[in-house]
């Protein structure tokens, strides 16, 4: 647990937004987006839509995209180094409650948790 705990106060210690919110999605997990010929498609389930930090709606780099197009979604969506860090965050903060709350209840999101862990603390 150290090293998740290690990760959490990195991304705590990143200067917030310095703009003001934006609308975001706040759930970008791979079940709520549907790809159609190798693009997105459609963005489902907009329940916890609203205003907030933008970096939450980079949890893709780290839960979806595979490591080769990570630096091309980072320079397509110009994030800077602050907003990238409080995205991995957000990553980790949903990764980490994921993964007990779905273990024996939805394997696929589980999985999905422990893969986000593993390209976050560095074993995936």
């Amino acid at each position: 647990m150290g090293a998740a705990t290690a990760a959490w106060e990195a991304a705590l210690a990143v200067p917030g937004p310095t703009g003001p919110p934006v609308w975001v999605h706040a759930d970008l997990m791979p079940g709520n987006l549907l790809a159609r010929g190798g693009r997105l498609a459609a963005v489902l389930d907009l329940a916890t839509a609203g205003l907030g930090d933008p970096a939450v709606d980079l949890v893709p780099a780290w839960n979806l995209l595979p490591p080769p197009a990570v630096a091309a979604f980072r320079g397509a969506v110009d994030a800077d180094d602050a907003t990238w860090a409080r995205g991995r965050g957000w990553a980790l903060a949903m990764a980490l409650v994921q993964l007990p709350y779905y273990r024996d209840s939805h394997p696929v999101i589980a999985a999905d948790a422990r893969h986000v862990l593993g390209r976050i603390l560095g074993d995936g």
